[in-house]
């Protein structure tokens, strides 16, 4: 299997964090490609140009995250990070967590662009979504619901944090004590500290 990815995106971080954590490396080649140019080889591989994008031993590729990362999830039989859960609490904590990312994505994209072409209004928007979003979880972090086994959520969270802070958009977790403990100990997942983007 291949798995395509840009090593900045925390998208593609959270299936190279599944592949690690699981213990997958002999099974799935990480690919680095380039993307957001013109005529990049890559979109013969994948069209939408969108990363991470899976190959599998058949052929047939996938793309979005989620899709990718529950997939590789369950290759072993034991799915460990999307467990059955039937009051839904696990994938309530990955959709607010991804919702967190995206926003945090959109942001650092903006910030990308020259700053004439920047939409204050969006900068601020998504500032602020990132602000509420982590006043959540520092009340999830405060309760407790962030503890037990690592979930696809928790690595999604951790990611967005991490994304935040390395993206320039600011370190989400100070004046949150409880959520700032929780990602201190989670960073020390060394498959968190391989994928740092470069």
């Amino acid at each position: 299997m291949k798995l395509y990815v840009t090593f900045t995106s925390p998208y593609a971080r959270l299936a190279r964090i599944v592949i690690l954590e699981k213990g997958l490396q002999d099974r799935v080649e990480v690919v680095g490609v380039k993307t957001r140019t013109p005529d990049s080889p890559y979109y013969q591989i994948n069209p939408s140009g969108r990363v991470p994008y899976l190959v599998d031993e058949a052929g047939v590729g996938m793309e979005d995250s989620q899709l990718i990362c529950a997939y590789l999830d369950g290759l072993d039989g034991e799915p460990r990070f999307h467990p059955a859960d039937p009051d839904w609490s696990n994938r309530r904590l990955e959709a607010s967590a991804r919702s967190m990312l995206d926003g945090i994505a959109v942001w650092a994209r903006e910030m990308g662009r020259p700053a004439s072409e920047r939409s204050p209004t969006t900068l601020a928007h998504e500032a602020a979504r990132s602000q509420r979003m982590a006043d959540r979880f520092e009340a999830d972090a405060s309760s407790g619901r962030l503890q037990g086994p690592l979930t696809m959520g928790q690595l999604v969270l951790a990611v967005a944090l991490e994304t935040a802070r390395l993206r320039g958009l600011g370190d989400l977790t100070q004046g949150r004590p409880q959520l700032a403990i929780w990602l201190a100990h989670v960073s020390r997942l060394t498959a968190l500290q391989a994928t740092a983007p470069p």
